[in-house]
């Protein structure tokens, strides 16, 4: 079988930095040395380009103009490769993850989100076993075909749906779960594919669709919030999408005000989205009193997407649907790219 090639993209973070010898700094190194880095990459039955961003970021200081920098580097060279591996610091990963599966439909290749925890360079590192691994997922195929065909994360043997995950850990190697999904794969001995849960693609011609809307609003609740501070915060804020992070199975403090508020805003151009707190479980506005009373004054419920995945959808049908609510309320709960169980 022909080998495979996979484009490496190092966009910033932890994995792509080596201790400087002299003064002890962490300083990135020179990507298109990595076999030198890791020479166990020579063994996989692939071929390795890597590019790396001028300037490399820290996860946290993402938007949403880096993740389309990272979708025109995948664009540019969709044709060219077989699969893509895209390094990226763990704070904002997830984030990214949705948006190049909101970016990109139809693929019939993979993307492959890892990073680390320690820096590549380091003895005790989790990034050779990240970066080995992702590379030898992006590169399998059977028939000629990719095995994986959407986003996704690959962190410390498992792999997983980009958007439907969320980072769970700052300091332990298995850093990401996905709560409401199955793994794609999990690594040991021999890296088994789940195959009934890999996105199977509704078409094969790619569309490459960029473009967010950074005007949204998430407001957490908590035991003893004063609401009329939360009115204030809302009444006095520009977003077209403010997005109500609950309790459970979505469910607020009872306030009249509140709920006279909400309905009176939503009959205007503002959409009010209900996302529950709870990292694992769906919101079900049917269960109890308090989110019957917020679907009954225009909230939608938002099933069991992440937050990471609610909040980058919103910013990316805000900029497809501007000026358009229903169009905007009718994709924000349907299945775009395996984000939701409908």
């Amino acid at each position: 079988m022909k080998k495979s090639q996979i484009l490496l993209i190092y966009t910033g973070g932890t994995i792509g930095m080596k201790e400087d010898s002299e003064n002890k700094s962490l300083q990135p190194f020179n990507f298109n040395q990595i076999t030198k880095e890791v020479p166990e990459l020579k063994k996989i039955n692939c071929v390795i380009d890597a590019v790396s961003f001028e300037k490399p970021l820290d996860s946290s200081e993402v938007n949403y103009e880096f993740w389309e920098e990272i979708g025109d580097n995948i664009f540019d060279n969709y044709y060219n490769y077989d699969g893509f591996v895209v390094l990226h610091g763990t704070d904002t990963m997830s984030y990214t993850a949705c948006a190049l599966s909101f970016m990109f439909r139809n693929l019939e290749k993979p993307i492959i989100l890892t990073g680390s925890q320690l820096p590549i360079g380091m003895v005790r590192t989790d990034g050779k076993e990240n970066l080995i691994t992702a590379i030898e997922i992006a590169s399998a195929k059977r028939n000629n075909e990719s095995l994986v065909k959407e986003v996704a994360i690959y962190f410390e043997y498992q792999l997983f749906r980009g958007n439907r995950t969320t980072k769970v850990s700052s300091e332990h190697f298995d850093a990401f779960m996905s709560y409401n999904y199955p793994a794609l794969a999990e690594i040991g001995v021999e890296i088994k594919y789940n195959l009934n849960n890999i996105l199977v693609q509704k078409s094969k011609q790619l569309t490459y669709n960029k473009g967010f809307n950074p005007n949204v609003l998430v407001v957490f609740f908590y035991p003893g919030i004063v609401i009329n501070q939360i009115l204030k915060l809302m009444k006095d804020n520009s977003s077209n999408v403010i997005i109500l992070y609950s309790f459970g199975s979505g469910n607020l403090p009872s306030s009249n005000e509140l709920y006279s508020f909400i309905k009176d805003v939503t009959n205007s151009n503002k959409v009010f989205l209900n996302a529950s707190q709870c990292a694992a479980g769906s919101v079900d506005q049917n269960k109890y009193e308090g989110g019957r009373l917020l679907r009954n004054v225009g909230v939608v419920g938002m099933k069991d997407m992440t937050i990471e995945a609610i909040i980058v959808k919103s910013m990316f049908l805000l900029n497809k649907f501007p000026n358009d609510k229903q169009k905007f309320l009718e994709f924000i709960t349907k299945d775009l790219a395996g984000e939701l169980s409908e």
